[in-house]
């Protein structure tokens, strides 16, 4: 049974994938010792893809990681300790079907956009979870923090089983990570998918400007769509954000103000806002995101009346 295992795996694993997540100003600083990094609660894990993330994982982890590629049987060791799953999120599905029954509580999703219905469809809603910002310029080179003007403690969020674990491994390279549960996460990773959804909507709008672009030349676009979508994300999970998330988000805006934007894994990111909005028309109350749907038609993403 477990060689069938180990070749279902193989047969599976998706392409290592770089995740893209987000950076900061300030690169990571020198990392301490394998010992110290095991003292603090780090622990021998699996790493599902050698893309940039999966290596920089690696690059700070301990003695007996190992890092499963496409083609590689699932490891008899490290028979406990997480498994970081750094790939695309179509891929997730895949990855969790080639990971044996027993241990796919150990899993760990760093992806962005909303994983709840996934995780329960797959029976892991207590799966650990990582707000990951971070950035790997290219392949082997350090990570950069998620670190801004209003967050100076950075902005890496994780819950669940191996929060701790990850926290640590990052604290090894001089990385920040913060650990919440509950409402705390939610609220964090609902201003993490606003960020993402805002940004590239309307950076798509102007042409595909950098993100920097989209915070500097058309804030008051911006704002807009940020308040609809964490009013409506509020609503839908049931928790409020604190003040100021605007100028969180436009501050991580600034800190990454090089990248590109363009609307991508729309199932993950901008597919669950406009969920929000289908159900409501279908219930017969206004679409409370209103702004959301115009630009997703606008940009032809979706048609009018079109269900998702």
């Amino acid at each position: 049974r477990g060689s069938h295992r180990s070749r279902m795996f193989a047969l599976l694993l998706p392409p290592a994938l770089s995740l893209l997540a987000g950076s900061a100003p300030s690169p990571a600083a020198p990392r301490a010792g394998r010992g110290a990094r095991m003292a603090g609660g780090d622990v021998p894990s699996i790493i599902v893809g050698g893309g940039r993330i999966g290596s920089a994982l690696k690059e700070l982890g301990v003695e007996g990681d190992v890092v499963l590629r496409r083609g590689d049987a699932f490891p008899a060791a490290p028979a406990s300790g997480p498994i970081y799953v750094t790939t695309r999120n179509d891929d997730l599905a895949g990855v969790v079907a080639a990971t044996p029954p027993e241990r796919r509580q150990d899993l760990v999703f760093l992806q962005n956009g909303m994983l709840g219905e996934f995780l329960e469809e797959q029976g892991l809603p207590d799966a650990t979870q990582v707000l990951l910002y971070l950035a790997v310029a290219k392949l082997g080179e350090p990570p950069i923090d998620g670190i801004t003007d209003t967050n100076p403690d950075g902005l890496t969020t994780a819950k669940g089983r191996w929060a701790e674990a990850f926290r640590a491994r990052l604290a090894g390279g001089g990385l920040t990570c913060h650990v919440k549960q509950g409402d705390e996460y939610t609220k964090a990773m609902l201003e993490k998918h606003v960020w993402i959804c805002a940004f590239m909507v309307t950076g798509a709008l102007h042409g595909g400007v950098t993100v920097g672009e989209v915070e500097s030349a058309h804030a008051s676009q911006l704002r807009a769509l940020v308040d609809e979508l964490c009013a409506a994300g509020e609503a839908a999970l049931g928790v409020r954000l604190e003040p100021g998330a605007f100028e969180r988000l436009a501050a991580y805006g600034r800190s990454v103000a090089h990248f590109p934007t363009a609307v991508k894994e729309f199932e993950w990111r901008n597919g669950w806002f406009h969920k929000i909005s289908q159900r409501a028309l279908a219930e017969g109350r206004p679409d409370p995101l209103s702004l959301h749907t115009a630009a997703l038609q606008e940009l032809g993403v979706v048609k009018e009346g079109a269900r998702v």
